[in-house]
């Protein structure tokens, strides 16, 4: 306890020692005052700012007040209207990705829908996609809009290299 009394008496004695070199009114040297330049702007300029300033303030208000004139009208913004696109998928060339797009097929019933017809071959029509599990009439009538047509049997038969677009229309 007495070193902790004789380090702040020590500590006393140097800030009396450092003092001491200054003049009796204790004032600081010129040289250890910072040295900071000066950040005043002259009367005209502090003027000129505050009038800029107040004219801003008053814009803002006159705005604002406008604004709420307008406050019960609605803008009207045109708007174009929606496009239909019209995309239909080929089950039977479509990967699981193009299958998972459509509503109500997540990845596992499109991968099923893609084993099923490389093991059973490709669907004839729409409706053997009844044949996959987890499709049933209400899923798949979901998905006939977005379902290209497969072509009949019999235009398969009449031209098996290229059938006629006319026929699916």
């Amino acid at each position: 306890m007495a070193d902790v009394h004789l380090l702040c008496y020590l500590r006393f004695l140097l800030f009396k020692m450092y003092l001491a070199r200054f003049p009796v009114n204790n004032q600081f040297p010129e040289s250890d005052k910072p040295q900071w330049p000066r950040l005043v702007l002259r009367r005209t300029d502090q003027a000129t700012s505050a009038a800029v300033a107040v004219l801003a303030l008053f814009i803002i208000a006159g705005w604002c007040a406008r604004q709420a004139q307008l406050g019960g009208r609605t803008i009207e913004i045109e708007r174009a209207e929606p496009i239909a696109i019209d995309t239909r998928i080929d089950v039977n060339r479509a990967a699981w990705p193009e299958l998972a797009l459509m509503p109500n097929i997540g990845e596992q019933l499109a991968k099923r829908i893609v084993a099923d017809r490389t093991q059973r071959g490709p669907f004839k029509d729409l409706d053997d996609l009844l044949r996959v599990k987890g499709i049933g009439p209400k899923t798949l009538e979901t998905l006939r809009p977005f379902l290209s047509p497969l072509p009949s049997i019999q235009s398969t038969a009449e031209n098996p290299s290229r059938p006629d677009p006319a026929k699916f229309n």
